[in-house]
């Protein structure tokens, strides 16, 4: 009885672990939906470092906490900026990244249809 309840959580773990596999291996199969995903996860990243940018402002000739009125300080601020955005959007995002991906796919769909109705 307690080897069946040990192999069961170990049947889960490997269940889904070939989930994530076979996920993995249709995504590579695809290169479309690949770019797709990709391009809708830099265009996220790219909204969310905006809005990074707008959090950091500052008022002009105030000295922030980032020293913002000495050298480099700009320069470090949009560093910083651009990682906060890479991270928030490896960490889920605000959830942009998954309908822009969707709406890629469907119009490149759309686009096939109709290459494919004037043949």
């Amino acid at each position: 009885m307690t080897a069946a309840l040990l192999a069961a959580p170990a049947a889960k773990l490997a269940l889904g672990a070939a989930g994530t596999v076979l996920d993995a291996v249709k995504s590579a199969m695809d290169p479309a939906k690949a770019k797709a995903k990709q391009q809708a996860e830099d265009f996220e990243t790219m909204f969310l470092e905006q809005m990074t940018q707008h959090l950091f402002a500052t008022g002009e000739g105030s000295e922030g906490p980032l020293g913002e009125n000495g050298t480099g300080g700009g320069i470090f601020k949009s560093q910083l900026t651009q990682q906060y955005a890479q991270q928030l959007q490896k960490a889920g995002g605000v959830g942009l990244s998954n309908q822009i991906m969707q709406d890629l796919l469907r119009v490149q769909e759309q686009a096939a249809g109709a290459a494919n109705v004037g043949r």
